[in-house]
């Protein structure tokens, strides 16, 4: 039989095994992903606890600036509204903001990002790394995201909301869709008002929103 007639059998164990692959890689945020993928793997194959590190372990570098909501809200005014980024060009804007190149290269990996970046994706993983869970993670993006100037809470579209929030809860992988959707389903028609705009505290202090 042709090798390209032959029914591929996927292992059952193999979703769960990327998913907690890929949240250990975005916790650990190593430099180089091959190298430490393959020592992660080597560590399970030999019954061992793998190289993850928490996020109070990671070190910057002496001569880094890290990662703060207040460079990535100017990092988002440099990108001025544009959905998608050429790779090279946001390399550069994160240089010049001196932020660390292992965390940008981290969000490349994880994203799986090529040349042209959705920036929207790419800003929701460089939350992730600032937000313990996904509550503090979403705050953080309205955070950058707001142009309200009058010091009220921040608010964003609940579109924009939605688009990450469900990105966010793939990459995480523990969330079902189905709980995704039924908090979504609730927001938008038990939370959110005419004006289409959702705020911080209408996902963190609601009692009846529990995003994770």
């Amino acid at each position: 039989m042709p090798l390209m007639d032959r029914q591929v059998c996927i292992p059952p164990e193999l979703p769960e095994l990327l998913k907690q692959f890929t949240k250990a890689a975005i916790r650990t945020q190593p430099q180089d992903l091959i190298q430490w993928g393959a020592e992660y793997f080597e560590a399970l194959a030999r019954g061992e606890i793998p190289p993850v590190r928490e996020r109070s372990e990671r070190v910057l570098p002496s001569s880094c600036t890290e990662l703060t909501p207040e460079l990535l809200k100017v990092l988002h005014t440099r990108v001025g509204g544009r959905l998608i980024i050429h790779a090279e060009e946001l390399a550069q804007m994160w240089k010049m903001l001196n932020l660390p190149t292992d965390l940008f290269n981290s969000v490349m990996n994880v994203g799986r990002f090529t040349e042209e970046i959705e920036w929207l994706k790419f800003l929701a993983l460089a939350c992730s790394s600032l937000g313990v869970t996904i509550a503090k993670t979403l705050k953080i993006v309205c955070e950058v995201l707001s142009c309200d100037n009058a010091g009220g809470p921040p608010r964003i579209p609940f579109s924009t909301f939605q688009f990450l929030y469900t990105y966010i809860a793939e990459i995480d992988g523990e969330i079902s869709a189905s709980h995704v959707s039924r908090m979504l389903n609730y927001i938008e028609h038990e939370v959110i008002g005419p004006d289409g705009l959702i705020k911080v505290n209408d996902f963190t202090q609601n009692p009846r929103v529990r995003l994770e």
